[in-house]
């Protein structure tokens, strides 16, 4: 079992650009998510991308938040699609979405959607179909496939998810108690059922991988528990993915950054009262102080 920390990384270090590459090379990333109510989950996690060094975002949401998103974030291409009468992605998007994704290299799906039965049956139909992109299911995502975990496994060996404890109990239908009290068990369950990298989130954070190595996260704070923050966090985890990571390394590498991002804004603001909206903007200095030749 590792535990995370800065000379960990060290030694396991992330993959760089070579040469002079474009925005192309460095990596490109679709986020896929939103809700008419939660349309910033999509920004928080399009901005983590960029930020852990992607080269490219696009942003598939809805069509009532597309044109702010895109104002918002005006480095992200964003694309509006046809929503339901909750205000969820409808599922009908799923091959206009794969027209979007089809030479991208890594995709994050299910941040801010709110209806799970609906998201179940948008990415069922877009999963049959995709190939090559690594992914990384979050949020309504998980839930939503609860009952497919064939269909999740052929994405074995080349993709995380980030459930959180309720999400997890969901995903797996047992009690959130039972998660709470036993998260690593949860998060071995749910590596061998999918064949993904499992990132468990928690005051400690489990990461455990199909072949069984763990990994433990002890940094960070509770100020994280906050609202968004773990949009940042699937979104920097898609952007080491975008950059050639294997995903057992980008979950790790992910979950550091995201904690050693609160422990900075902790000592900006104190414990409690930081906005997840702060965390993308810490993760280039603490990639520079962990990655000395990307300076």
């Amino acid at each position: 079992m590792d535990e995370l920390t800065a000379e960990f990384l060290r030694a396991n270090p992330l993959p760089l650009p070579e040469d002079e590459v474009d925005k192309d090379a460095r990596g490109r990333v679709v986020v896929v998510g939103g809700h008419r109510e939660v349309p910033g989950a999509v920004l928080l996690a399009g901005e983590s991308a960029l930020r852990s060094g992607a080269g490219k975002v696009q942003i598939a949401t809805v069509t009532s938040a597309a044109m702010g998103l895109a104002l918002a974030i005006p480095e992200a291409r964003v694309t509006g699609l046809s929503e339901t009468e909750s205000g969820d992605i409808g599922a009908e998007n799923s091959a206009r979405i794969r027209t979007m994704i089809q030479d991208e290299d890594a995709v994050l799906l299910g941040p801010g959607m709110l209806d799970a039965d609906n998201a179940g049956s948008l990415f069922s139909v877009l999963l049959e179909t995709l190939e090559n992109q690594s992914l990384v299911f979050d949020a309504a995502a998980l839930t939503g496939l609860r009952d497919q975990t064939g269909l999740l496994r052929k994405f074995a060996g080349r993709s995380v998810m980030t459930p959180h404890a309720g999400e997890m109990a969901s995903f797996l239908d047992i009690d959130r108690d039972a998660v709470m009290a036993d998260p690593l068990a949860a998060a071995r369950q749910a590596a061998d059922a999918t064949g993904m990298v499992v990132v468990m989130k928690g005051s400690v954070t489990h990461i455990v991988d199909p072949s069984g190595h763990i990994a433990l996260c002890q940094e960070g704070n509770v100020g994280l528990a906050t609202s968004g923050s773990g949009d940042t966090l699937a979104g920097i985890i898609v952007g080491l993915l975008a950059r050639g990571t294997a995903p057992l390394l980008a979950a790790q590498w992910g979950v550091f950054l995201h904690a050693a991002a609160g422990d900075r804004l902790k000592q900006k603001h104190g414990l409690l009262g930081y906005l997840a909206r702060e965390i993308p903007a810490e993760i280039p200095s603490i990639l520079a102080d962990l990655t000395p030749e990307a300076r």
